[in-house]
């Protein structure tokens, strides 16, 4: 009889103990899981809100800089919780059949904070890097749809060399003062050059008017040029909306 008590004593006790070592594995393979779930979590929370200041950001400057709307004085703020504003150069070109009819030294902005990147150039603003940007805003450009008007709004900063922000929270003001002048270019047939570092989108939209589209880096800079052709002889005018913008902060 003490044989079998032993032997089921030894049972129980190894039940026992592979029992505790089951719940301590499962304890361990909960505790782990919690914390890739608060990483997962807080991960998406910082994305969303990366997000958030960059849809922020795009909103700022498509109301604080409106050249096309505004005459004289206009005010407004961008604010963003950590990344950097700075000025950059662009050009936009008309051509027609025979060249470069003009060259508009329309400056752009750019937000950047880690991945994100918000532009404007042209009165347009983009999101995003390189192939995988979009536009939130199209540029200010009317074309009929095979022959008879143009109208080419070029919005030029007319900025000093600016560079803001950082690690914390940043308001920045934008003080322009618009004023409008408009050029008959006459008849003949055009393209619209706008130079950015964000081709695409630009490209799309050209296409979706009805225009023929290439690229080109009309001064070895290294940003390319996107150049929309439009179909059809036509009557083309140059309105250059300058801005003369003051950074404040």
């Amino acid at each position: 009889m003490t044989g079998l008590a032993d032997s089921s004593n030894s049972v129980r006790s190894g039940r026992a103990q592979s029992h505790v070592v089951g719940v301590t594995l499962l304890l361990g393979i909960t505790v782990i899981g919690l914390t890739g779930l608060t990483v997962a979590v807080g991960t998406v929370v910082q994305e969303n809100a990366a997000t958030a200041d960059a849809n922020r950001v795009a909103t700022d400057l498509a109301t604080a800089l409106e050249p096309v709307e505004t005459t004289g004085q206009h005010t407004g703020e961008v604010s963003f919780a950590g990344g950097r504003l700075r000025t950059v150069e662009r050009d936009l070109r008309v051509l027609n059949g025979s060249g470069v009819v003009r060259r508009v030294p329309i400056g752009g902005l750019v937000f950047e904070a880690g991945d994100r990147r918000v532009a404007t150039v042209a009165d347009a603003v983009v999101r995003g890097h390189s192939e995988r940007a979009w536009l939130r805003d199209p540029p200010p450009i009317t074309a009929s749809r095979d022959a008879g008007v143009l109208i080419v709004s070029a919005a030029r900063l007319n900025a000093s060399d600016v560079a803001a922000g950082g690690e914390g929270t940043t308001t920045v003001g934008l003080d322009t003062r618009v004023t409008h002048e408009r050029t008959a270019l006459g008849n003949g047939t055009y393209r619209v050059a706008i130079e950015t570092a964000t081709p695409e989108p630009f490209g799309r939209w050209f296409r979706s008017r009805g225009a023929t589209v290439t690229r080109r880096d009309f001064d070895d800079d290294g940003v390319p040029s996107v150049v929309g052709r439009f179909p059809g002889e036509r009557v083309g005018y140059l309105v250059v909306h300058d801005q003369r913008l003051e950074v404040r902060g």
